[in-house]
């Protein structure tokens, strides 16, 4: 089998729904299998997927496990030679899966590979291809100075604004919302890092591939729509200390060890100042935002 498709469902049969019948409208070239992980839902989603999509295998937990966790069961129960983390809130192009299996075949050193990301309106997801968070980089991306110098490699570095979003390249990590890895990698890498509830996943895993000498490959000429922020919308508060979470655990993970005490308490109390503000600013908006927004059509 080509591939296999791990897809996470809370309480979002819409969703998935469309995410689903986008997969087995568009995708004809490549032999794949459809795995769906349910935590816990209570809106019909896995009674649906069984009528629905029959040959869709669903695992069904009694309980909200996390995204990571669910996501670790779909891929440790997968049999394709590449393995595709999607997001329950895409809906996939015409060929966009045939063309990401396609490249990783073309290039056997690349481990990771991962598409360009479209909002609902057709704008550019600038998080589908991100460099790892440094302190400095961390702090211009807060500060909001990518936005005021984003031609800089310095200011825009995270999100790489410098970046034509149309140029293919190595890079150091793609989003999780859509991210195909190569069995060969999980078997010598391993999965993805519990320790992360719902973000942060994509960079710890993408972080230690490369650590592992393999690329991760942004693939612009394949595209799919990644509505996003389904389930912040729901639990704001609970997502926006996730949110926060998961950059702590990642700087502990893989920064902590290189700076003394006081810079890591000061970067701690920064990501939770930040946090903070974040949720104060969300009590007076009217649309709930975690990360960045995503715009929809009009």
């Amino acid at each position: 089998m080509d591939l296999s498709i791990s897809i996470v469902n809370h309480n979002n049969k819409e969703c998935l729904a469309a995410c689903l019948d986008s997969i087995y409208s568009h995708t004809t070239d490549v032999s794949f299998e459809v795995i769906v992980v349910d935590n816990g839902s209570c809106d019909g989603s896995t009674e649906f997927v069984k009528q629905s999509f029959p040959s869709v295998r669903v695992i069904e937990n009694l309980d909200n496990r996390g995204f990571v966790k669910a996501n670790n069961q779909g891929i440790q129960v997968s049999r394709g030679r590449y393995l595709l983390s999607l997001n329950n809130d895409t809906i996939i192009k015409n060929g966009s899966l045939c063309g990401l299996v396609r490249f990783m075949q073309e290039h056997p050193d690349v481990g990771v590979c991962g598409p360009k990301v479209l909002n609902q309106d057709g704008t550019f997801q600038s998080q589908c291809r991100r460099s790892f968070p440094t302190i400095s980089s961390s702090l211009c991306y807060f500060l909001k100075l990518h936005k005021l110098f984003p031609r800089s490699e310095f200011f825009g570095r995270y999100l790489m604004t410098y970046w034509n979003c149309d140029k293919a390249g190595e890079v150091d990590s793609v989003s999780g919302c859509c991210l195909m890895v190569r069995r060969k990698v999980i078997e010598s890498v391993g999965i993805l890092d519990e320790n992360f509830i719902m973000y942060g996943d994509d960079l710890d895993w993408c972080y230690r591939i490369k650590q592992a000498g393999w690329k991760v490959c942004y693939v612009p000429h394949v595209e799919i729509v990644h509505l996003g922020g389904q389930s912040s919308r729901r639990l704001p508060c609970k997502c926006i200390l996730l949110f926060y979470r998961a950059m702590g655990v990642f700087y502990r993970k893989h920064h902590a060890q290189q700076h003394t005490f006081v810079i890591n308490s000061i970067v701690y109390a920064g990501i939770w100042l930040k946090a903070m503000i974040t949720l104060c600013v969300n009590l007076f908006r009217k649309e709930k935002v975690v990360g960045s927004k995503k715009p929809c059509a009009r």
